[in-house]
């Protein structure tokens, strides 16, 4: 079983038990977090698709940690012109682990 989610307007493939790094979510470290917006489910030897998104499907997470990406450095350079600007960025992520992929049909 697994399912095609979109987090934050990124789009991840969750299979349960999997840890998946995403931009950084609210809530604490081990608190639980739903996602609605499924947009492909593979349950068993069924195929769901969604329009936009599955009605009825639901992926539910854990928070396990909150992270900062490695750090980005932005350089900035002009010839000639004694002109240099450096600076650094570390984005925030969530490391989030997958519990369980529900699905009640709507139909």
């Amino acid at each position: 079983m697994f399912a095609i989610v979109k987090i934050k307007g990124f789009q991840y493939l969750a299979k349960p038990h999997d840890k998946l790094i995403v931009p950084k979510l609210d809530g604490e470290p081990n608190s639980e977090v739903s996602f609605d917006e499924v947009l492909f489910l593979k349950k068993d030897n069924q195929t769901y698709i969604g329009n936009p998104f599955i009605k009825g499907a639901k992926v539910l997470a854990k928070i396990v940690a909150h992270k900062r990406a490695p750090k980005v450095h932005v350089f900035k350079f002009i010839r000639r012109e004694n002109y240099r600007r450096l600076k650094g960025h570390k984005q925030p992520l969530t490391e989030i682990e997958i519990i369980s992929i529900d699905y009640q049909n709507q139909n």
